[in-house]
């Protein structure tokens, strides 16, 4: 009975502790994504078209967007680990190499966009949603690079165990949209009305804003200021190296992840824009919740990196298992709040009642999949504070785009099995991969949790 109060007292303890640091990075996250949920509503008071080029042109931009971001939470458990370590000279090194990483990576990533008319002629997207789309990308090109050096800044921060900061200044970001947004859409202040690509134009100036913002909050902070200086700025290949095969793996991971959706909805593209519509309310407000187990997936890598860092096992392992559990019974939230409340999710979006019906039953497939998601999401947190990161991708890679997506194609778009089911066949092939990547990724963190202890007690022996 003590053993189980005090098991249970830590669990409050660690609970607490990574909530304190995890509510910052998801208000953080929510700011972000909600960029996207202010673009869609505002757009969608537009015309049918401007709803459905944010839905298209987003399916293009997702994916830039998580593979940035993923290979820059590299940094993350890095600084950490150095952090945990005492070793802050590191932590300077690592951010600097992670600084020329971002710019290689966001001047690859805008040679993309630029292609996106291309790319949405290439795969049949209805040709009245390509000029508009293809513009809204465009428009958000130009915000690769300051994106990119506010999730350096903010992987900096996560590592040193501020989330508050990047918070605030994501926030700010988010405030300061809606009015840029609705200069730029409707067309006030004597600036034409530019729809839809005004919400890219809007977007990309805020993530220039916050990424200063942060900066020079960091470049003022009275401790920061001591790490962080530019003496020495110099790329270091072998740290690049480090960085880059540690982060690739994270941001295809991450990538697999949420890239799945936008290919789902050009998928969709091809049934017509009301399904479109319909896919887009369900994928938007996924994408909303999903930033939360993701959020506490942050948290548990850098409490699991710093224990690591510090030569703590034991306590590496029990903030990984408690952290899945934390994210397992914040998803009954999402899940609840998806069946109790459709229809006044839905009117954020649209009155239209067709486009209505069909995000409903979307909405019950979405709630289905929430606790597998935030199991899988929060395991594959911990990977990553015990720098596992390559193994996780291929198993995200091989339950999303070697079941999922297969099957949501041949339920929703063919009769081989049933009838062409639609949209709805593609959120069972959803529930399904997820279900799957829950199962596999929770083994892999059993397995590398227990390989990593074998081998620390083996060099404890030797020692």
């Amino acid at each position: 009975m003590q053993n189980n109060n005090s098991r249970l007292s830590r669990f409050r303890s660690e609970s607490g502790a990574l909530l304190n640091l995890s509510i910052p990075i998801i208000l953080t996250q929510l700011a972000t994504q909600a960029m996207g949920f202010v673009d869609t509503t505002m757009a969608g008071q537009v015309s049918p078209a401007d709803l459905a080029a944010i839905a298209i042109g987003t399916s293009l931009w997702l994916p830039v967007l998580l593979i940035l971001r993923g290979i820059i939470m590299a940094l993350t458990p890095v600084v950490a680990f150095h952090r945990g370590a005492q070793d802050l000279d590191k932590v300077r090194i690592e951010f600097i190499q992670m600084l020329w990483v971002a710019a290689f990576i966001s001047s690859l990533l805008i040679v993309y966009l630029s292609q996106g008319g291309n790319i949405l002629t290439s795969i049949g997207v209805a040709e009245e949603i390509i000029p508009i789309a293809s513009d809204y990308v465009l428009a958000l090109a130009f915000g690769v690079p300051g994106i990119a050096l506010f999730y350096t800044l903010n992987g900096f921060c996560e590592g040193m165990n501020n989330t508050k900061a990047p918070m605030l200044v994501s926030v700010l970001g988010l405030l300061v949209n809606i009015p840029i947004n609705y200069v730029l859409i409707y067309g006030k202040f004597g600036f034409p009305a530019l729809g839809a690509v005004g919400c890219g134009v809007a977007t990309s100036i805020v993530y220039w804003l916050m990424s200063g913002l942060l900066f020079s909050y960091i470049k003022g902070h009275h401790h920061y200021k001591k790490i962080i200086h530019f003496a020495d700025i110099k790329p270091r290949m072998a740290e690049i190296k480090h960085l880059l095969k540690l982060g690739t793996p994270i941001g295809m991971n991450i990538a697999v992840c949420g890239s799945i959706f936008a290919i789902i909805a050009l998928l969709i593209g091809r049934i017509g824009a009301d399904n479109v519509a319909a896919a887009q309310i369900a994928l938007n407000i996924s994408s909303m919740t999903y930033v939360i187990p993701m959020s506490v997936s942050f948290g548990i890598t850098i409490r699991v990196g710093h224990s690591l860092g510090a030569k703590q096992n034991q306590k590496a392992i029990e903030r990984s298992v408690f952290g899945i559990i934390v994210a397992a019974l914040i998803s009954l939230v999402s899940v609840s709040i998806f069946l109790l409340f459709p229809d006044w999710i839905i009117r954020l979006y649209t009155t239209d009642p067709v486009i209505s019906a069909t995000a409903s039953v979307l909405l019950v497939y979405t709630a289905m999949y929430q606790l597998s998601d935030a199991l899988q999401t929060s395991a594959n947190g911990a990977l990553r504070g015990y720098k596992d990161t390559k193994v996780p991708m291929i198993l995200a890679i091989s339950a999303y785009w070697g079941l999922a997506l297969p099957l949501g194609m041949t339920l929703g778009l063919t009769d081989y099995i049933v009838p062409a089911m639609g949209e709805t066949g593609f959120w069972v092939g959803i529930v399904t991969g997820l279900t799957i990547a829950a199962i596999m990724m929770l083994m892999r963190l059993a397995y590398v949790i227990r390989n990593h202890n074998a081998a620390s007690q083996a060099a404890a022996s030797t020692a």
